[in-house]
């Protein structure tokens, strides 16, 4: 399990994952981004523009992990979302509105294209967010819950406004992004050791696949 702990000197990690945030416009995308990597809220609403990600240091084990988070930057509102975008991605955060159910219904088509252009090792975490609207509430967190396991994916409640489960969700993303790798280290290994991905191994297939164990002269985006 992921520890939340502080944040740490944006160069020193081990490993480099990108994730990406997909979802409706105005499900709160960007807000959950600003919360969790500068602890950050801003009520007035925008839409993202041009291409978005921001970087947090976390500690996954005995090892630190450099999260680079992709915000979809608007493009949702034409879904255009291009291929670039989810290139070497191992974490997904797929955001829908409580309050608004065809945020919801919409989900279904966001994972479909999540599924089409990304690994099938991709962790998955189905987002509820704007949990604090909860008198608005149109969706229910059992209806969210047995949708996510039928998915096989993970799932969670968050609030960006009230800082609820936002480090919860990502940490728990990098926890098991961090468990795919061991477990690819150990396939190509064949030991039964705990060990991490060997230095300079790229968790997935992609040749240009941002999502990397740092390396002397890689990764410094």
């Amino acid at each position: 399990m992921a520890g939340g702990g502080g944040y740490m000197a944006d160069d020193d990690y081990d490993y480099l994952f990108k994730v990406v945030l997909i979802g409706d416009s105005g499900v709160g995308k960007s807000n959950l981004l600003s919360r969790f990597t500068r602890n950050e809220f801003s009520l007035e609403s925008r839409s993202t523009i041009g291409v978005e990600f921001a970087t947090r240091t976390v500690r996954v084990g005995d090892q630190v992990v450099k999260a680079q988070i992709w915000d979809t930057a608007g493009q949702e509102r034409y879904r255009a979302i291009t291929s670039a975008y989810y290139r070497g991605a191992v974490g997904a955060l797929v955001v829908y509105d409580v309050a608004r159910h065809i945020t919801f219904e919409n989900v279904e088509r966001w994972l479909k294209e999540l599924r089409d252009h990304t690994d099938h090792n991709i962790v998955i975490m189905l987002v509820g967010n704007k949990a604090d609207l909860r008198h608005l509430r149109a969706v229910s967190v059992e209806d969210a819950k047995a949708f996510a396991e039928m998915e096989g994916t993970f799932f969670m409640e968050t609030s960006a406004l009230e800082s609820m489960n936002v480090d919860n969700a990502f940490t728990e993303v990098l926890a098991r992004i961090h468990d795919v790798a061991r477990r690819k280290a150990l396939e190509v290994g064949g030991g039964d050791h705990q060990s991490a991905l060997p230095k300079g191994e790229t968790i997935s297939v992609a040749k240009d696949d941002v999502s990397a164990v740092k390396n002397v002269g890689c990764c410094s985006a």
